[in-house]
């Protein structure tokens, strides 16, 4: 990587400007703003992502500032080339581990304290397929669709993690990520048809 020089002012507003491989690099030259940075660019999503793990919002939100706290403990010595597969890789077996621990069930959606800063966007994809309904009943749709196509929805209809990093993370192929996420469209447009319906005959 080129030398990135640096504002004599060091501001979290300049470090958000930088990409994930420029703070990764000034992360390992010690500089605590890179980490600063990279928290406040993925600290919302990943709380939300190990809520589908986890049916804790306080112990997601810790096992995610634990992750950022080994990252910073391992800087120097940081092999890590694409920050954003790491985070969601490690968010996810960590959630596991987590329930394994406390031998609890994956949660159930409705239970999920999601952060409304992530789907306040009007233009979002689910909030396109979901017309009239509230973001409440369209979880409650989602929660019928089978597990793998659930999580595959989530992850890149609101987490907006893309195609490739999802299939790092799940460990499948790009191929099946879009097979899935094609099944999870279609399944739950026709939940939500079959939803509006039932509500109209009422």
């Amino acid at each position: 990587m080129p030398f990135l020089a640096l504002p004599k002012k060091r501001t979290l507003t300049t470090y958000l400007q930088f990409t994930d491989e420029e703070l990764i690099n000034l992360l390992r030259n010690d500089d605590h703003y890179a980490l600063k940075a990279l928290f406040n660019r993925y600290y919302k999503s990943l709380c939300h992502f190990c809520s589908i793990y986890i049916n804790d919002l306080s112990a997601a939100e810790e096992i995610v500032a634990d992750l950022f706290m080994k990252i910073w403990d391992n800087r120097l010595d940081t092999t890590i080339l694409n920050i954003k597969s790491y985070l969601f890789t490690s968010a996810k077996n960590l959630s596991l581990n987590y329930n394994q621990k406390k031998k609890a069930p994956i949660s159930s959606l409705e239970d999920i304290q999601l952060d409304q800063n992530l789907i306040k966007d009007g233009n979002t994809p689910l909030t396109i397929l979901s017309g009239r309904e509230s973001y409440r009943s369209v979880l409650e749709v989602i929660e019928k669709l089978p597990p793998s196509q659930r999580q595959v929805l989530l992850m890149s209809r609101i987490d907006g993690i893309d195609k490739r990093e999802i299939a790092n993370v799940l460990g499948i192929t790009v191929r099946t990520v879009e097979t899935t996420l094609y099944q999870a469209i279609g399944n739950l447009r026709n939940l939500l048809k079959d939803q509006r319906k039932f509500s109209s005959r009422s």
